[in-house]
C-alpha cells in the first residue's frame, strides 16, 4: 500500500494549474449512459474514482478511450442493467448508475454503495423519489442488492427533506428521459449539480432552474452526442489554498474556480491570508501568524463545504487561539483529528454536539499518520508541509481518489514531497 512522504518546513512559492473537477466528472460519467452514442469529456481528471467509474462503464458494455485529457465514452452498444457489486463497494458515487440505468433501460440491479468511511449516508431520498416516479423496488431481506424496474418513468413532484447532492443528481438522471415533467424542490445547489445539468442540456435535455433549489426536468425521448469541458476542481483549489496558509508563502492557482469558493476564501481571509482573484487565476499569500476563528459550520452550498472541513482544521491547528468547527453533514469527518493529535495538535471532539474544539499550537511535528478518507488524507499532507521533520501519510490511495498528483503539484510550489513504498521513493518533479 502506497504512502506519501513529506519533509516539512519549506515555504511554498510558485504556480500550479488546477485539475478538472472530480465531483463533476463522476455524475457526468454515469450520465453518458443516457445517450446512445459518443460523449467527449474534456479536462477530465485522471484520478482513481474516475478510473473506477470507467471500469463500471466498460463492465456494462460501454467503450472508453483517453485522448490526452479528454475521455471519450462510447455508449452506443447495448448495455447490461446489472452493476457489479465489487465495483460499487469501492465508491459511493456508483449509486448514480441507479438513476442513469433507470433512465435508459427502465431497470437496474445494483448493490448499496461504499466509499470513504465518513459516516452513514443512506439513500432513502433516492429510493423514495423513484417510487414516486413509478419505479418498483425490490430489496430482498438479508441482501445487499437493490432491484428497480419500471414500465415507464413518470414525471413527479419531489420534495427533498434536505438538499442531498446525490439524491438530486439521481433524480435528474432518471427524469431526463422520462414521460412528463419532474420538479425537484429543495434541490442541492452545489456546482457539481449545475455541471451535470449543463452537460445534459448540451446533450439535448430540457432542464430549468440550474443553480437554484428548484429544478424542473422535462423528459425527452433521446439525447445526442456531446463534447463537454469539465470545470476545474474547487476542492483541489481549496486544498492547495490551505497548504499555502499552513506552510506560508505565496502562490498562483491557475484556473481556480474562485467564484465557487467564496465561503472558503472568506474563512482564509479571516485566518490572515491575502487573496486576489481574476478570471484566470487566484493568488494567495500567507506570511504572518494565523488567526483563530470562533466558529465554522459546514453547510450545503453555498455554505462552507464539508469537503474542506478537514483541511481547514489543519490550518486552525496552527492558529493563534481557540477555534470551533461544527460538522453538520457527515458525522465521522472528525476522525482525522486523532492523526493530527499524533503530530502535536490540541483538539477535543464533542461527539454529541458534532463539534471540534481546536487550540492552536506553535508547531506540528512529523510522524507516521494514516489517511482514513480522501479529504482527511489531503489535510494530513497539508499538515506535513508545515510540520517540523518528516511525515509519512499511509493509505495514500485515498488521496489518489481525488487528486491527480498531489505530490507533483505541491512540488511545483517547492514542497519536499513524494510517493513512498518500501522499495521506492518518488519525489515530485
Amino acid at each position: 500500500m502506497s504512502s506519501i512522504k513529506v519533509v516539512g518546513g519549506e515555504q511554498l512559492k510558485g504556480e500550479v494549474k488546477i485539475q478538472g473537477s472530480k465531483n463533476a466528472a463522476l455524475p457526468i460519467l454515469a450520465a453518458t449512459i443516457l445517450n446512445k452514442g459518443i460523449n467527449r469529456l474534456c479536462n477530465c481528471p485522471k484520478i482513481l474514482d474516475v478510473f473506477h467509474m470507467i471500469k463500471i462503464l466498460e463492465d456494462l458494455g460501454c467503450k472508453t478511450l483517453w485522448e490526452g485529457d479528454t475521455l471519450v465514452v462510447d455508449t452506443s452498444s447495448p448495455i447490461s442493467t446489472i452493476v457489479s457489486e465489487d465495483y460499487v463497494r469501492k465508491m459511493r458515487c456508483s449509486i448514480l448508475f441507479l438513476g442513469a440505468l433507470l433512465g435508459r433501460c427502465k431497470e437496474v440491479t445494483i448493490a448499496y454503495p461504499g466509499g470513504c468511511s465518513i459516516g452513514d449516508r443512506p439513500i432513502d431520498y433516492h429510493l423514495d423519489a423513484f417510487k414516486k416516479m413509478n419505479v418498483l423496488l425490490d430489496e430482498e431481506e438479508g441482501s445487499n442488492l437493490i432491484r428497480c424496474k419500471a414500465t415507464c418513468i413518470l414525471g413527479s413532484d419531489i420534495f427533498l427533506k434536505s438538499p442531498s447532492v446525490g439524491a438530486t443528481q439521481n433524480i435528474i438522471l432518471a427524469a431526463v428521459r422520462s414521460n412528463g415533467v419532474t420538479r425537484i424542490f429543495n434541490a442541492a445547489r452545489e456546482p457539481e449539480v449545475s455541471e451535470l445539468c449543463n452537460y445534459l442540456i448540451a446533450a439535448g435535455a430540457k432542464i430549468i432552474g440550474t443553480g437554484s433549489d428548484r429544478l424542473e426536468v422535462e423528459g425527452v425521448s433521446y439525447l445526442h452526442d456531446v463534447s463537454f469541458t469539465l470545470s476545474p476542481d474547487r476542492i483541489v483549489a481549496g486544498t492547495y489554498m490551505t497548504a499555502i496558509a499552513t506552510a506560508h508563502g505565496e502562490a498562483i492557482l491557475r484556473d481556480a474556480p474562485w467564484w465557487q469558493l467564496e465561503s472558503v476564501i472568506a474563512v482564509l481571509r479571516r485566518v490572515g491570508c491575502n487573496i486576489e482573484t481574476t478570471k484566470d487565476y487566484l493568488k494567495i499569500c500567507s506570511y504572518k501568524k494565523l488567526n483563530a476563528i470562533n466558529l465554522i459550520k459546514t453547510q450545503p452550498y453555498p455554505g462552507f463545504p464539508t469537503d474542506m472541513q478537514s483541511q481547514i482544521m489543519t490550518v486552525l491547528c496552527l492558529a493563534d487561539g481557540k477555534s470551533t468547527i461544527v460538522e453538520n453533514i457527515f458525522e465521522s469527518r472528525f476522525q482525522n483529528s486523532e492523526e493530527l493529535k499524533k503530530m502535536g495538535a490540541e483538539i477535543v471532539i464533542e461527539t454529541e454536539e458534532k463539534r471540534a474544539i481546536i487550540r492552536g499550537v506553535d508547531q506540528l511535528y512529523g510522524t507516521i499518520v494514516e489517511a482514513h478518507d480522501l479529504r482527511g488524507g489531503a489535510a494530513l499532507v497539508t499538515a506535513g508541509l508545515a510540520a517540523n521533520g518528516t511525515t509519512l501519510i499511509c493509505n495514500s490511495n485515498y488521496v489518489e481518489r481525488g487528486y491527480e498528483d498531489i505530490c507533483r503539484d505541491l512540488s511545483y510550489l517547492g514542497a519536499k514531497i513524494g510517493y513512498y513504498s518500501e522499495s521506492i521513493l518518488y519525489l515530485g518533479a
